[in-house]
């Protein structure tokens, strides 16, 4: 049975938008998403289903913690072998030393149109290195996350699209544990 990665936007966030990771797998349970596990406690779920259609798969969950928990975050699907694809398209994977924490993938709903690369390049006049592959955002904040002047309200009006994003340390982790789970079968 194929393994997917659910991404929720915006959960646990600052106080807000609460949700238990407990109250989540069961949530998914409830949705016949078989073997839900998560990691950390910002709705990163990894599980088993027999859906093929990851659009209608994410509406359902949202639907269904709207139901429950009263909020309606953006989820995002991806299969193991798109985390697989998106991990081994990193624009810094010759790069040395760079830290890992540093690092950010936008997990994006649609593919941007045309021409939003050479605009996400008009970003010039800040250190963070932006590239844009397909339905990934990924940044390099040199100088940490936290300290970034990138004005991240004008990059979504840019893309036309929503996302979440996930820093490389939880990707590679988020990706180990759906092969592990992809391993058990």
């Amino acid at each position: 049975m194929p393994v997917l990665i659910s991404m929720l936007r915006g959960v646990n966030v600052g106080g807000h938008n609460k949700i238990k990771m407990d109250d989540l797998r069961t949530l998914y349970r409830s949705l016949k998403l078989e073997d839900p596990r998560t990691y950390v406690q910002s709705g990163n779920v990894i599980f088993r289903t027999k859906e093929k259609n990851c659009t209608a798969l994410a509406k359902k969950i949202q639907d269904a913690i709207e139901g429950k928990f009263g909020f309606r975050p953006e989820v995002i699907v991806r299969t193991t072998e798109e985390l697989r694809s998106a991990m081994a398209a990193t624009p810094f994977a010759t790069i040395r030393k760079l830290e890992p924490g540093k690092i950010l993938v936008t997990f994006l709903c649609d593919e941007p149109g045309p021409g939003v690369n050479a605009t996400l390049r008009g970003l010039k006049d800040y250190p963070e290195e932006i590239h844009l592959k397909g339905r990934e955002l990924y940044i390099y904040f040199p100088d940490g996350a936290g300290k970034s002047k990138l004005p991240w309200s004008q990059v979504e009006k840019l893309l036309k699209t929503t996302g979440t994003a996930r820093n490389w340390n939880s990707v590679t982790k988020m990706l180990a544990m759906a092969e592990e789970l992809e391993a058990a079968n």
